[in-house]
């Protein structure tokens, strides 16, 4: 499966921004998706997950609450709602597909090229 992430931009603290993953190819419903992020120098750190169905999501602790992850099956997309914003929310943001159990076992093996998000302050 292709992935092809989009939606980046600069925008000041307090703001939102909605993340898009395009993917092509095989069966997108059969696929978990995350979304991961990443900043220079520093290791790639997993933001949110959501199941084949939709009917699962989780989270990490520094976005709960302010990010959703959503999929929609029918247009082979899955969604990153991001708000309130804030400067350690700025990174390259990653999508990726993968397989697992439970969300927390997913081993990821197709990636997006990254979308660059810059929050300021």
């Amino acid at each position: 499966v292709q992935l092809q992430a989009s939606g980046g931009g600069l925008v000041q603290a307090g703001g939102s921004l909605r993340l898009s993953c395009a993917a092509s190819g095989r069966i997108f419903s059969s696929y978990d998706m995350g979304w991961f992020r990443q900043v220079p120098g520093k290791e790639r750190e997993f933001v949110a997950a959501i199941s084949r169905t939709g009917g699962t999501t989780s989270a990490a602790d520094s976005v709960k609450g302010r990010f959703t992850i959503s999929r929609d099956n029918a247009e082979n997309t899955v969604y990153l709602q991001m708000n309130s914003l804030k400067p350690e929310d700025t990174a390259l943001y990653y999508c990726a597909a993968g397989l697992g159990r439970t969300l927390g076992s997913i081993e990821y093996h197709f990636w997006g090229q990254g979308t660059l998000v810059t929050v300021s302050s």
